[in-house]
């Protein structure tokens, strides 16, 4: 089994920035406001967190098959 990634890059659809973010691995996080146009994500329809929709790695439960959060 590989290991599981902790850090992701958010990119914001709206005007394309990126940063590195470490994901939590006991909760799904629903909301993320972008850290230059301040545009508010939430998670695409489908998807269980901002991390799946938006970032460069799955977030942690999804990554070990074992659903959205827990």
């Amino acid at each position: 089994m590989s290991a599981v990634v902790l850090e992701s890059v958010l990119t914001c659809p709206h005007c394309g920035f990126s940063k590195r973010e470490t994901m939590p691995t006991d909760a799904c996080q629903f909301y993320y406001e972008c850290g230059k146009c301040k545009t508010l994500l939430r998670a695409n329809p489908g998807d269980c967190c901002v991390f799946c929709s938006f970032g460069s790695a799955k977030c942690p439960p999804i990554q070990q098959q074992r659903g959205c959060c827990g």
